[in-house]
């Protein structure tokens, strides 16, 4: 069977249980439960802590997980990333008390800097050829630098606000942009390419949208310019030959400015149909 490490708590875990169940896998109804078999698929299921996901499946003992960029990154682990899956978004950067001195990453130099994730924050900085000492904390970090134990901190950061509230500025380059992704390890097993392609199905089938119209047959290539689709659009002849009915994959995001576009156009009987899987 295909070993899956799933997380079991925390910003990840809902999420990708959601995306699982899109692809067609069973999961756990109890959250205490933590190990889930589908039998269907082929599939058994561990439910384990986001941080030590990259660790089991980098030692061989589980074929794929999902978890975080940054926690694959800080982990050491011999996992690498699979597949990005566009969710738990978050960017890392520095932040040090406003006016202190501190205000470039060469300032960052036989410095104390607090954070979750240390060897990824060293790992940056040692590639720029700069040595910090790196204080572990687990949470929040945004307290050390006023408590004493830190000059500066690296934190995930959304709009600023608590590092603001905190007394502290952002400054420096971006440390990373993170994202939920699939891992895999050392382990091969011929269903990771199954897997795969189902997530990637559901990834487009929140990313698109299926739009139908009809249109005046002398404007299909002006159509086309504004959806042209994955590969082409479908075209349908109608019973008044003047007229044809389109169908066509859209990005969600920009749906509504397509059909605004198609509209000005000359077509008519616009609809829009979510998209529960697919398979390009």
């Amino acid at each position: 069977m295909l070993r899956i490490a799933v997380p079991n708590k925390g910003s990840l875990s809902e999420v990708a249980a959601e995306m699982l169940a899109e692809a067609g896998y069973s999961g756990r109804r109890d959250s205490r439960k933590l190990v889930h078999t589908d039998s269907r698929n082929g599939v058994e299921f561990f439910y384990l802590r986001p941080r030590d996901i990259a660790t089991y499946v980098g030692s061989g003992a589980l074929h794929v997980g999902i978890t975080g960029r940054d926690l694959l990154l800080d982990s050491g682990s011999e996992a690498s990333e699979v597949e990005a899956l566009d969710f738990a978004d978050s960017t890392f950067r520095f932040a040090a008390p406003a006016g202190g001195g501190i205000s470039e990453l060469e300032h960052l130099a036989g410095k104390r800097v607090a954070t979750s994730y240390p060897k990824l924050v060293d790992d940056f900085l040692r590639a720029r050829g700069i040595v910090s000492e790196l204080v572990k904390l687990d949470g929040a970090v945004e307290s050390a630098v006023q408590l004493g134990v830190a000059d500066a901190v690296a934190d995930v950061v959304s709009t600023g606000a608590t590092l603001r509230a905190a007394g502290l500025e952002i400054f420096g380059p971006v440390i990373l942009q993170s994202t939920a992704v699939l891992i895999g390890g050392p382990t091969e097993h011929a269903d990771v390419e199954r897997l795969l392609r189902r997530l990637r199905g559901v990834l487009v089938a929140r990313k698109y949208v299926i739009m139908d119209y009809d249109l005046p047959v002398d404007q299909l290539d002006a159509a086309t310019q504004v959806a042209g689709g994955i590969e082409s659009p479908t075209v349908s002849p109608l019973k008044d030959e003047r007229w044809v009915a389109v169908r066509v994959m859209v990005r969600a995001d920009e749906a509504n400015q397509v059909m605004d576009r198609l509209y000005d156009l000359g077509a008519r009987a616009i609809l829009v149909t979510a998209i529960h899987a697919a398979r390009l």
